[in-house]
């Protein structure tokens, strides 16, 4: 009988990919390990390597195939003595791939037919209606991006749909059989909050534009800090740090390394975070409807800029690792994510997050907490500024740093705390070191 491949899940979170390179064609013999596809996920391309060996028989998902849900029957191979004759009836099985296109709105909520200009102002269209994230009683609603753009489009109240995704989440087959079952349309106007249509058509006098299609990246994105903003209340701590001492560590170092390492200071505000957070673990948690987790571990993400987004790599366990392991992981996991090569265990998993916008000039901003984390460290730029010592007035190279917290499990006295320890290592930063 012939081998099924399915579409893989590559991180816990996994509910679709995208077939973005077919490494055989068919007829090509595979041997166990070699790779066969690279399948995008919205953080990264993955080489799938074959588990079986055979012939390519049937490629089931054309190359560049985006939405491909997870299990999906995407190939098969022969066996050794099998003909084409036996791939019918297993093919027969696998579901059609994904449209291109965004799902049909259903007749029961027309898009297009809106009424006239002349009456719209007695009653208002229902053309592009907001998507509901948690229905009236605050109750919050867990639903994939493509569940929730398409339940938007058909103006479906996602609380009225039962996901048989993993925990309950709903999937892209929920809100299809909710359609096709003629699932009631979302609550009334007056029920939910008001909200302008996004849309990528042209609004008036509006001028010329480009519309760049969202990437699998950019939707997570979008997705996971709306809600963060939506859901987590966020507060700020702000302490400037003087750096002299540390960039005067920072030099001796890499004169004394020789080229073998080169320190920079993200490598030394990435160590100073995770020994922080070994002394202030009610600071490395992060909230859950169950409880508080605080974390044995303080497994440091970091935010690096790569083409269409952000991934964070963790550093993990950073208070007790060496500054030369830490310089080595951070280029290691940089150069690699701005490839798309990174494996999931690699930027997922970190109990707490650093964005430095300080080689870009920034003095200081308010970053957005990763769920489900409960802080993360805003750096901004080293500047000199004067500063009062011992009652006179000097100069010294300042910069600023602001933490976001999760109000829900890092309350302001603990956020306090990190920051003053925080500090006594950037500004003591020998202390770090032992």
């Amino acid at each position: 009988m012939p081998i099924k491949i399915l579409m893989p899940a590559l991180s816990p979170t996994m509910t679709e990919g995208n077939l973005a390179k077919w490494h055989v064609k068919e007829g090509d013999a595979v041997n166990s390990g070699d790779v066969i596809a690279e399948i995008e996920t919205d953080k990264a391309t993955m080489e799938v390597e074959a588990v079986d060996e055979g012939t390519v028989g049937r490629l089931l998902v054309p190359e560049g195939q985006e939405g491909v849900a997870v299990n999906a029957l995407i190939a098969l191979l022969l066996e050794d003595g099998e003909d084409a004759s036996a791939l019918d009836s297993v093919a027969a099985d696998a579901p059609a791939p994904p449209a291109p296109a965004a799902p049909a709105t259903p007749a029961a909520a027309p898009v297009a037919e809106s009424p006239p200009p002349a009456a719209s102002a007695a009653a208002p269209a229902p053309a592009a209606p907001a998507p509901v994230a948690a229905p009236a009683n605050g109750t919050r609603v867990f639903a994939s991006p493509l569940a929730r753009r398409m339940a938007a489009q058909a103006g479906l109240d996602l609380a009225l749909v039962t996901g048989s995704g993993p925990h309950g989440r709903i999937v892209k087959s929920d809100i299809e059989g909710a359609l096709s079952g003629a699932t009631p349309a979302a609550a009334p106007a007056a029920q939910r909050p008001a909200a302008a249509p996004i849309s990528g058509a042209a609004m008036p006098f509006e001028p010329t534009f480009d519309l760049e299609p969202l990437s699998s990246m950019r939707k997570t994105i979008a997705q996971r800090l709306t809600e963060a903003k939506q859901t987590i209340p966020h507060f700020y701590l702000t302490v400037d740090c003087e750096l002299d001492a540390l960039l005067d560590l920072r030099k001796r170092l890499n004169e004394k390394a020789d080229g073998a390492y080169k320190l920079s200071v993200n490598d030394l505000i990435i160590k100073a975070s995770g020994v922080a957070l070994r002394k202030v673990p009610a600071a490395n948690a992060s909230y859950t409807d169950e409880g508080i987790k605080i974390y044995h571990s303080a497994d440091v993400a970091v935010a690096v800029a790569i083409d269409g987004g952000l991934i964070t790599p963790v550093i993990r366990d950073a208070g007790n690792k060496g500054l030369e392991t830490i310089s080595a992981e951070m280029k290691d996991l940089a150069g690699r994510a701005k490839e798309g090569k990174l494996a999931p265990e690699e930027y997922q998993g970190g109990t707490f997050s650093i964005s430095n916008l300080g080689m870009f000039g920034i003095k200081q901003f308010d970053a957005v907490i990763n769920p489900p984390q409960g802080a993360i460290l805003a750096v901004g730029a080293g500047e000199q500024r004067p500063v009062v010592k011992d009652g006179a007035l000097a100069v010294a190279t300042v910069m600023s740093c602001t933490l976001s917290c999760d109000h829900r499990v890092v309350d302001g006295a603990v956020g306090a705390e990190f920051l003053k320890v925080f500090k006594a290592m950037i500004e003591e930063p020998f202390a770090m070191l032992l």
